[in-house]
């Protein structure tokens, strides 16, 4: 597989899916006001939105879909709880990430199985064929691996920095930690993510 290209960008990011359909920000902003004002079919609009991009957020820093699932539920009941709190209309999309990702935190502090599980994240939906597409999902399914053996901390900034494609100061923002806190736990991530990687490389 030669030099690892996650170095740069380990995992799919959000802004690389395609076909994705979400509302325009004046649109988002108008249901967002009208959810805050206990607007139940705005809400589900907005989920609808983002469901897909928040189960693949929590299925991977959690290693597991049911979790993942799990998790999304959980932040999706606070968020229609708290959401007439929310200060501004435009921080929608920060506050639910911030949401899925404390839900994953309490998911994964409440699990009790050690046992090792595979990445799970929902497939898109068709079959592909083909020796390129295989390839790029065989060196998909590689990384992905090699994530899942990080811990849930650096694991976490990883999907919100390259698969949320959030700058490190969003990224801190979201998870509620420090921007320096934030790029030490990017960089010791990577240099896992390398170091793994290049260890279970097929030889040529």
């Amino acid at each position: 597989m030669g030099t690892l290209r996650a170095s740069t960008r380990p995992i799919p990011s959000e802004r690389d899916q395609v076909g994705r359909v979400e509302p325009a920000v004046g649109m988002q902003r108008a249901l967002v006001e009208r959810a805050m004002r206990g607007d139940h079919e705005a809400f589900g609009d907005l989920v609808r939105a983002s469901t897909d991009r928040l189960y693949a957020v929590a299925s991977l820093i959690l290693r597991d879909g049911d979790r993942g699932q799990d998790a999304v539920q959980e932040a999706l009941v606070a968020a229609w709880r708290d959401v007439r709190g929310l200060r501004d209309p435009d921080a929608w999309d920060a506050w639910l990430y911030r949401l899925v990702v404390r839900a994953c935190y309490r998911v994964a502090k409440g699990d009790r199985r050690r046992q090792v599980v595979e990445l799970s994240v929902a497939p898109t939906g068709g079959s592909t064929t083909g020796p390129d597409h295989a390839g790029a999902l065989a060196d998909r399914d590689h990384l992905s691996r090699a994530l899942a053996t990080l811990p849930i901390d650096q694991r976490t900034v990883l999907v919100a920095h390259f698969y949320l494609g959030l700058p490190i100061n969003h990224t801190a923002a979201v998870l509620g930690i420090p921007v320096g806190t934030c790029k030490s736990r990017l960089a010791r991530g990577l240099d896992a993510l390398r170091t793994t990687v290049a260890s279970t490389e097929p030889s040529a």
